[in-house]
């Protein structure tokens, strides 16, 4: 039993989906539905076979645990969800059955919470997690960080919460803008949401620490230096906070806190990410307002989702035709993420249907590079049946812009050591590389990744590799990496840059891992910091991102 589910144990609301419309029941018996009857709360036990099975269905069912290595999953589902399963066991190899015993601990932890017993949403703290901060902890970062960096940062209001837009307290919908004032426009943008389920608690502390690494190290860090000046980074770093409050005191609560939907305590609200237009309402998710993926009544009928939609349309130009089979542009700019978490995975469009998206090869590339850092399995999102109405598909469908779901870690509630030991660190560098190939992310991860690179004196030394990608999932191909090239203080994709050859350093361009070396003369420079841009490119033509170094002229 993890850390997490020991604490569920503890005193955490859970949230079940409660069966408030009549549904389909094969395959269960009188008994198991009368505790669905009974139980606002039932939980669950999946057995399976296989990992791949057990990834379909946390895509599709978020699981409470999931235990890959002992073959089962804890799921809190309701009556329409256990029946699919059940309906589903012989095709899928896996097995279902009630836990009675956590079923009935955690009734008895909802009544508790229902009268009172549970942590006031006022709480300004997140007991056992000191390492996540709560909203308006978050919220008092950025304007901290606006405040100490005016010329890098902005906060941005892009809406309110539903709360807010009936006077019941609530938030504004705030946008973290990270970008170099002092430097030219337009620029390509990296836009990301998290904590659009309020459970997640991982989402919102990466986002943040992310924002607080770019931040502290520009200036000393070339590449962090380079991509503000060039590019933006927009965070909505709560984009739940109505949500997220109630799950700081406790909750399991995923959907928003619109109070209209069910009267239930702990299935309250809709789901923001089955709540998206782009082909809103065509599968994966219910009309059951009690249920955990209740998609609202009609296409962004919620606040949150509508201030997503409207900032992204707002930024993004619609790059992608009308019809389901327009590809975007090869070279479209701009890269949209949406953090959650659990279950280790990096999804990329459709969700809604299992054909390849149009621009499809170009996504699994890219999504096998963020898979390579963060060491989650790569793959198309979708599970068991298809899900609509999500972030990523409207994105992609609506703007044509490439976008992916990081599901972070193996818990809602992730460990703080966990947290900052494995899922900070490996996600942080996917982030990196994200922001890395926001100026043409459908064809830079195609090109070799500059590593390792190193400026000593007028030696300049690095390495090009053509075959960092996550390969678990099929395999992304390699070619030879055929030629490097430095610029300095003016990037390749600007007018006027002059490429300066690099070799290599075994005297040949015949690997896909070549060591690289160049020459980088000071003369007639003056006094002062310069950047030296690298980028390779491999045997297909297709250039890499850059990577760069400082130069510092006395």
């Amino acid at each position: 039993m993890n850390l997490s589910w020991k604490i569920l144990l503890g005193g955490i609301t859970f949230l079940g989906l409660t069966a408030c419309n009549s549904i389909n029941s094969r395959g269960v018996s009188n008994e198991e539905q009368a505790v669905f009857q009974k139980n606002e709360v039932v939980v669950s036990r999946v057995k399976f076979q296989d990992a791949a099975t057990a990834r379909k269905i946390a895509i599709s069912i978020e699981p409470v645990e999931t235990n890959y290595d002992q073959g089962y999953m804890l799921i809190d589902t309701g009556l329409e969800d256990f029946s699919y399963l059940r309906d589903q066991e012989g095709s899928l190899n896996i097995s279902i059955e009630l836990d009675q015993q956590i079923t009935a601990q955690q009734t008895k932890v909802l009544e508790r919470f229902s009268q009172g017993g549970g942590l006031s949403s006022s709480t300004r703290s997140i007991p056992s997690f000191a390492c996540y901060r709560t909203v308006e902890e978050t919220f008092t970062t950025a304007q901290q960080i606006v405040a100490a960096k005016p010329t890098l940062a902005s906060w941005v209001d892009a809406g309110d919460s539903w709360k807010k837009t009936v006077n019941q307290g609530g938030y504004d919908m705030r946008i973290l803008k990270l970008t170099s004032s002092t430097t030219a426009t337009p620029k390509p943008i990296l836009f990301v949401t998290s904590a659009i389920h309020a459970r997640e608690y991982t989402t919102a502390e990466l986002m943040t620490r992310f924002a607080e690494y770019l931040v502290n190290n520009y200036g000393t860090n070339a590449d962090v230096t380079w991509m503000l000046d060039t590019q933006e980074v927009h965070l909505m770093l709560q984009t739940n906070p109505d949500g997220r409050k109630v799950a700081e005191a406790g909750s399991l609560w995923r959907k928003n806190n619109n109070t209209n939907y069910c009267t239930s305590g702990s299935t309250k609200g809709a789901d923001l990410n089955r709540n998206f237009s782009f082909e809103w309402n065509t599968g994966g998710s219910s009309a059951n307002r009690c249920n955990e993926t209740y998609r609202g009544p009609s296409a962004a009928s919620e606040p949150e989702t509508k201030a997503v939609q409207n900032y992204a349309r707002s930024i993004f130009a619609d790059g992608r035709g009308p019809n389901l089979a327009d590809a975007a542009p090869a070279n479209t700019a701009g890269l949209y993420l949406d953090i959650h978490s659990y279950s280790q995975l990096v999804l990329w469009s459709w969700g809604n249907r299992s054909t390849v998206a149009p621009n499809g090869t170009a996504l699994q590339s890219l999504g096998r590079k963020f898979a390579f850092f963060n060491n989650y399995t790569p793959q198309q999102s979708i599970g068991l049946y298809p899900t609509s109405g999500t972030t990523i598909d409207f994105m992609y469908g609506d703007l044509g812009i490439p976008a992916y779901t990081f599901e972070l870690g193996t818990s809602f509630f992730e460990t703080c050591s966990a947290f900052t030991s494995t899922i900070l660190p490996s996600n942080l560098n996917a982030l990196m590389y994200a922001l890395r190939v926001t100026r043409a992310p459908y064809q830079l991860p195609s090109g070799p990744e500059v590593t390792s690179i190193s400026l000593v004196g007028s030696s300049l030394s690095a390495s090009a590799n053509d075959a960092r990608y996550n390969n678990t999932n099929g395999t992304e191909a390699s070619q030879n990496v055929t030629s490097a090239a430095y610029y300095l203080d003016t990037p390749p994709w600007t007018a006027g840059a002059t490429a300066n050859a690099m070799t290599a350093s075994d005297g040949s361009f015949n690997s896909s891992l070549e060591g690289l070396s160049g020459t980088v003369s000071s003369a007639g420079l003056s006094s002062g910091k310069h950047t030296v841009y690298v980028r390779a490119r491999d045997a297909l033509g297709n250039w890499g991102p850059v990577s760069a170094v400082f130069l510092t002229v006395p």
